[in-house]
């Protein structure tokens, strides 16, 4: 019986209690799931890819089958070298959909034989985001609630 491995695209910065969602639930339907951490300068990330890839690392410890790598090429091209065809992406709001949409279409057109599994998030997560998580850390608020423990004193630690 062939092994079904996903691949988690995202730039994790950082890592949230809505991607540990989608990560666990992700486990239940493939043998194995990496969790690639895009590079994306574009983005300009607050953490260095190294500093994602240990909040990571901690905060999916407990999860088998799980492997955590960073990549910085077209995504489609990584997942031909590791021999994956299932692309992993959690939705949030309704936004999220025209966007991802629009990626799994070009991706399709690009790689044909890699597919593209979308996850509805669990509704205590839908509206969360790295990017809101970072700014109320940044203005002093309460976060913690939002990200694992790790994720938490590292925010703390930047800001």
């Amino acid at each position: 019986m062939a092994k079904h491995i996903a691949v988690y695209p995202g730039t994790f910065d950082p890592i949230t209690n809505g991607h540990l969602d989608i990560i666990e639930r992700g486990l239940r339907l493939f043998d194995g799931l990496v969790i690639a951490i895009a590079e994306s300068p574009v983005k300009e990330p607050l953490f260095t890819v190294d500093e994602r890839i240990r909040m990571v690392k901690e905060a999916t410890k407990k999860y088998k089958n799980v492997k955590i790598e960073s990549f910085n090429c077209l995504l489609i091209d990584y997942i031909h070298k590791k021999k994956a065809n299932i692309i992993l992406r959690g939705l949030r709001v309704i936004s999220d959909f025209e966007y991802e949409f629009q990626m799994a279409l070009t991706n399709r057109k690009l790689a044909p034989d890699i597919e593209t599994v979308f996850m509805m998030t669990a509704e205590g997560y839908s509206y969360l985001s790295s990017r809101f998580i970072k700014e109320i850390a940044r203005l002093g608020g309460r976060f913690d609630c939002f990200v694992p423990p790790n994720v938490a004193k590292m925010l703390k630690e930047k800001f």
